[in-house]
């Protein structure tokens, strides 16, 4: 299996929007009502939505099989030496075999190259494929954050980081 790490364009809003959207609503599956999934996936999603991200760099890493999307990352300085990871996911057909580990590898590379020495990332609680893969990754759980989503409905996030 050749993977390519590339950076996105806007030829693959599609495919992006998809794979997010899926990924996001594993990730809350039976922890925030269908409304505020529908809701939520409408606003960070949609198309227009992705492909203004493409261009405006928040969406920093695709990976590709045979020219397909199975995975993308995306993220960003926050601070003067502190970056983070915005949006992860990878396909649920390619999980599990280094896809993500690849996708983090290069978008962390990037962050150091801009100075960053410290790479923050949140994970929603009950987040069973994340915690394991971010501390495999060297990322330590510092706080919980306790949220409130436009519905009403209470999260819980947990916010990891390591040195970079």
């Amino acid at each position: 299996m050749e993977i390519a790490i590339i950076k996105p364009t806007t030829k693959h809003v599609e495919a992006i929007a998809a794979i997010c959207s899926a990924g996001w609503r594993q990730t809350v599956e039976g922890k925030l009502s269908e409304e505020y999934q529908n809701k939520n996936v409408m606003d960070w999603y949609n198309h227009e939505r992705v492909k203004v991200d493409i261009e405006e760099g928040a969406y920093t890493h695709v990976a590709l099989l045979d020219s397909r999307v199975v995975g993308v990352i995306g993220g960003g300085i926050t601070n003067h030496l502190v970056s983070e990871v915005f949006v992860f996911y990878v396909d649920e057909k390619y999980r599990y075999k280094g896809i993500g580990r690849r996708l983090l590898n290069a978008l962390t590379r990037e962050q150091k190259d801009k100075g960053a020495t410290v790479q923050w990332v949140s994970v929603q609680e009950g987040n069973e494929k994340g915690f394991p893969f971010y501390e495999a990754q060297g990322f330590l759980m510092h706080e919980k954050r306790i949220g409130c989503t436009s519905t009403g409905e209470a999260f819980t996030s947990l916010r990891y980081s390591r040195k970079i």
